[in-house]
């Protein structure tokens, strides 16, 4: 079988690449980095006032008074975490509420969650802050342009329109370069027009050779 004969395939997408390709999008244009980490900050808040430790035949319950506050901060942040990321407008008011809970969090939720949600809570908001979008390119797209040429070839009345000027262009240097007529110019001295001749008067000695 020649290679003229051989059917080609399709191309088939790789699933796997595609949904880095749509990860990669989604984390580009929103604070992804800085709603992780309020959400890493909500969980250690939000567990430890409910955990059971049990060392040995030892089961120890750190449930405090303050559960019911540690369960709002930690909800609250997780909250604020997802709020950025599929809000990326209120980003500002999310990163300022999650660094003011990750401070309330410490004396209300165990030194908040016993220090692992206080550095991962102020990056965060930090980050939720400073966060901006990146600037839309000026330039139109190289696939954008080639639809264009494109729709420039497929159509007559289109190619018509754009050789008109390129016809128009040589007849408009010629012209130009066309020599004209000079006129004279205004103010100009004019030449003195010739004087009639005056007939001499003859002589005395020639009027009595006359006579």
């Amino acid at each position: 079988m020649s290679s003229a004969t051989v059917e080609t395939r399709p191309r088939q997408q790789n699933p796997v690449g595609w949904l880095w390709r749509r990860f990669r999008e989604f984390r580009r244009t929103r604070p992804f980095w800085g709603g992780l980490l309020a959400m890493i900050a909500g969980a250690p808040i939000l567990y430890f006032p409910y955990a059971h430790l049990s060392l040995g035949g030892l089961t120890i319950a750190m449930s405090t008074t303050a559960g019911a506050g540690s369960l709002i901060i930690g909800v609250l942040m997780i909250i604020l975490g997802l709020t950025a990321w599929f809000q990326p407008a209120v980003r500002f008011f999310a990163g300022v509420a999650t660094i003011l809970l990750t401070l309330v969090s410490i004396p209300v939720s165990n030194l908040a969650g016993f220090g692992l949600a206080l550095l991962p809570g102020l990056i965060g908001g930090g980050l939720m802050v400073s966060w901006a979008p990146l600037p839309e390119p000026a330039t139109e797209p190289a696939k954008g342009r080639r639809a264009r040429r494109a729709k420039q070839v497929d159509n007559p009345i289109a190619q018509r329109v754009a050789a008109e000027p390129a016809a128009t262009e040589p007849a408009k240097a010629e012209a130009v370069e066309a020599p004209t007529a000079k006129l004279p110019a205004q103010g100009a001295p004019k030449e003195p027009a010739a004087e009639p001749a005056v007939p001499q008067q003859p002589t005395a000695g020639e009027q009595e050779e006359a006579r």
